[in-house]
């Protein structure tokens, strides 16, 4: 199962994009073992719309354009479903098991995401209570993804 991150926003060079690379590199080799992977990453800009509401709608389009072919969408959200890294590797397998080709996770701007993207979510996802910049959200969801595979491979890198 083929994954997507289509994030508003660009990383930075440093601490943030030297994390969301080596996790990304341990995802796709530690993934194949359990038919996850290959990702890939779709860094859109910001949007410069007047109002908050314009900002959604266009960047809202265009993170749907840039996972067109996914079969399955994970939108994180602050009032999406706070999963534990057990349930949420339970719930990869599963749609990679009921025949999901290609699964896009979705990373909105500043303003949230537009109703557009909220609305064909197979799961709205909450990464926890806090808010966090962007790009630690990029950065903890593939770790989770890594953890994933590694709970799916019975890999000791997870110890709960």
């Amino acid at each position: 199962m083929r994954f997507i991150i289509a994030a508003v926003g660009r990383l930075k060079d440093g601490g943030e994009r030297d994390l969301y690379a080596r996790y990304a590199e341990r995802f796709d080799a530690q993934g194949r073992a359990v038919s996850l992977g290959p990702l890939k990453l779709a860094e859109l800009t910001e949007s410069r719309a007047q109002t908050s509401s314009l900002r959604k709608k266009d960047e809202a389009e265009r993170l749907l354009k840039a996972c067109a072919g996914a079969d399955t969408r994970i939108v994180l959200h602050e009032g999406g479903k706070g999963m534990s890294s057990e349930a949420f590797a339970r719930w990869l397998a599963a749609r990679r098991d009921g025949g999901c080709q290609t699964m896009a996770c979705l990373i909105g701007g500043p303003d949230g995401h537009g109703d557009d993207v909220l609305s064909t979510a197979t799961l709205q996802l909450s990464l926890g209570a806090m808010t966090m910049p962007h790009g630690i959200a990029r950065v903890v969801l593939v770790e989770q993804l890594y953890r994933a595979a590694t709970i799916l491979a019975g890999h000791p890198y997870h110890r709960a």
